[in-house]
């Protein structure tokens, strides 16, 4: 039998002064470990955190993404257009964007499950100039060769021979962010490390390294070229107040050798200054602020913070105090020390669930364990009126082709946060299989969906979203993989069991109606069924369609 015998070779980490606002203890967890273990230790340590709204992020870019010396204007890593934010509490600038640094297409990012994190992880997402970010579409990162897109700060095209892992289109950003967007994307290799990504130009659901290898060789190289600036380590901590978590690669850029450069398989130690064995709070710290954005009267937001410790002595009290605090509510008024001091920490929910409308704030006190003092987390939130919402006029859908369709709508003239794409998916037998709800956002007004099998239909819907409420249904469109059988809203209609059949139970006239037994035999038909219809039938199982409804009914007579 083959032996192989690594040998150990630790190296230290000496904090600089990149490292130094970084809270005692906070990458601790990373101390001692190498290789895979050490990214999962970065999964673990980063994947924790406070999920954000994605309609709040307007809110947060005024503190993340603005020159220190001119706090109304947006630091584009797009272009050098001199865009401000106007005067609705940071609100969209026209003619900017919300960025994916790393597009949510790669791994699906709508939903609100997991995937919600990395679709409204501030870490990775930026504003941008609305034609880059079009110019930018979904395609990766690589050095372009010949461009179709040039602003003077983003270029897009076709790639140098060997970058683009198949894609025609690769896009550059320019040199001053170049490192930015590397440290950017080893950052989301390792929080979301557990993804299964649908793109993989660059992304791998074969290697723990979760990055292909061109791709690791480019980011290094860009990695090394642009070093961490001031603009990281500033938008790091303001980040880190907002989300309660870091980039450990702007932390520490040396980390990224230890994983996937010239360091890899050596052991990460830290420096021994930057770990205390005092009692500390890791997160959140002091300064931290939770902006829950906007609600409408009568719904609620809620908020998860992870109380995490080192060190401690004995359980962690908290409170709500100050100003409205009763608009908020927190479960615990006590953090067990065990639960505190764990890996994960203690997931803490804090609701906003306001009375009345204005702006509401409070304060979320932090104290005991034997830490020094308290830490105190500022709460903000606003709430208004009830909005009016119009329904949404959905369109045909387009690029029906094997498995995929893209579902199209008209935006709407509504102030709204988003929109919500229903679907319900039939089997053959006209038995609902599931139902899904896909969360798009305000920029788009399409969403593609490649799961549409032989023998299914889709029948989707689309909502506007505004404040917690949603608008009423669209007009149902029935996708099948035959193509599109037109846009239509299924009529109301339920079947009642009575001796000997069933009374058909309708609030208009219904056209070509038929009914069959289980083995799919026809045995009535009629032209056209009026509500309150008696159908004399013998016990059996029954299905009736209706013409232009997707939704058979199913009776049992008995």
């Amino acid at each position: 039998m083959k032996r192989i015998f690594t040998l150990l070779v630790v190296a230290t980490f000496v904090a600089g002064s990149v490292f130094g606002a970084v809270p005692k203890n906070y990458y601790s967890t990373l101390n001692g470990k190498s290789g895979q273990a050490l990214k999962n230790a970065i999964h673990q340590l980063t994947k924790k955190h406070t999920v954000l709204t994605y309609g709040s992020l307007w809110y947060h870019f005024p503190s993340t993404d603005c020159y220190p010396d001119d706090k109304g204007r947006v630091w584009d890593m797009y272009s050098d257009y001199n865009y401000r934010f106007n005067s609705r509490l940071g609100y969209s600038t026209s003619g900017m964007n919300k960025e994916h640094s790393l597009p949510k297409s790669w791994w699906g990012g709508y939903d609100e499950t997991e995937g919600y994190a990395g679709y409204t992880d501030i870490n990775h997402l930026y504003p941008s100039d609305g034609d880059a970010n079009t110019a930018k579409l979904h395609w990766p990162l690589g050095t372009v060769s010949s461009a179709s897109f040039n602003n003077g700060v983003t270029k897009v095209g076709t790639p140098v021979t060997g970058q683009g892992g198949g894609a025609a289109t690769v896009f550059e950003p320019d040199d001053r962010y170049k490192g930015d967007f590397a440290r950017t994307y080893f950052y989301m290799a390792s929080c979301y490390q557990d993804y299964t990504w649908k793109y993989t130009w660059m992304m791998s659901n074969t290697s723990w390294l979760t990055l292909n290898s061109w791709s690791i060789q480019l980011l290094l190289q860009w990695h090394r070229q642009d070093p961490v600036s001031q603009k990281e380590i500033d938008r790091n901590e303001a980040v880190y107040r907002i989300q309660n978590n870091r980039n450990p690669f702007i932390d520490n850029p040396d980390l990224v050798e230890y994983i996937w450069g010239e360091k890899a398989g050596k052991t990460f130690v830290i420096d021994g200054g930057d770990i205390t064995g005092d009692p500390v709070l890791v997160t959140p710290t002091q300064g931290t602020e939770l902006t829950f954005g906007e609600i409408g009267l009568g719904k609620s937001l809620q908020y998860v913070v992870y109380v995490k410790g080192d060190n401690l002595l004995s359980d962690l009290r908290i409170m709500l105090y100050k100003d409205d605090y009763r608009m908020f509510s927190i479960p615990v008024d006590r953090i067990e020390r065990a639960i505190a001091v764990s890996e994960e920490g203690y997931p803490l929910t804090i609701t906003y669930t306001p009375t009345e409308v204005g702006d509401h704030k409070a304060k979320l006190l932090i104290l005991d364990g034997g830490i020094t003092g308290s830490v105190g987390i500022e709460l903000t939130a606003s709430c208004k009126d009830v909005p009016v919402l119009n329904p949404v006029q959905i369109l045909s859908p387009t690029d029906v082709e094997g498995g995929s369709y893209t579902i199209n709508w008209r935006s709407t003239s509504d102030e709204i946060d988003g929109y919500v794409i229903c679907r319900t998916i039939y089997d053959s037998n006209g038995d609902i299989e599931d139902f899904d709800e896909t969360f798009a956002d305000t920029e788009e007004t399409s969403c593609t969906f490649n799961d549409l099998q032989p023998g299914y239909t889709h029948a989707c819907t689309v909502q506007s979203r505004r404040l917690g409420y949603l608008s009423e249904k669209s007009e149902v469109v029935n996708v099948n993989i035959s193509g599109v059988d037109g846009i239509s809203v299924d009529k109301p209609v339920s079947l009642l069991p009575v001796e000997g059949g069933m009374l058909v139970k309708c609030s208009e006239p219904l056209p070509g109606a038929c009914i069959y037994n289980a083995n799919g035999q026809l045995v009535q038909q009629y032209p056209v069924l009026e509500d309150d219809t008696m159908i004399y039938l013998p016990g059996g199982v029954y299905v009736l369609t209706i013409s232009g409804n997707i939704k058979p009914v199913k009776v049992v007579i008995r």
